[in-house]
């Protein structure tokens, strides 16, 4: 399983460097809609990486989309909004680890 990156050039660079493959800069939200459902119907991504106020700019429905997928697996980082990793986390297998 792959990881994708979607977002601006300066959130995706430093995964670039970090030598994920599956990269996509995205200029407008459109472009950012077409990247996430691509992502979404690519059989060989596992894990998505987007910015977390990125996610809010998707279409309402798109969001439930990315919020409920387990997979692939999406993570929002970044933002104003720190508690995605653990719930998703929590919600996939129904335990919290960090307990």
């Amino acid at each position: 399983m792959d990881i994708a990156v979607i977002g601006k050039s300066d959130f995706t660079t430093g995964f670039r460097l970090a030598g994920i493959r599956k990269v996509y800069d995205v200029a407008s939200e459109k472009d950012l809609e077409e990247k996430v459902r691509q992502c979404i119907n690519d059989g060989d991504v596992g894990i998505v990486v987007l910015y977390a106020d990125d996610v809010k700019k998707l279409p309402t429905v798109l969001q439930k989309t990315v919020d409920e997928s387990v997979e692939p697996t999406f993570i929002a980082i970044g933002g104003r909004e720190e508690s995605g990793l653990r719930d998703k986390i929590k919600r996939a297998i129904g335990v919290d680890l960090w307990k």
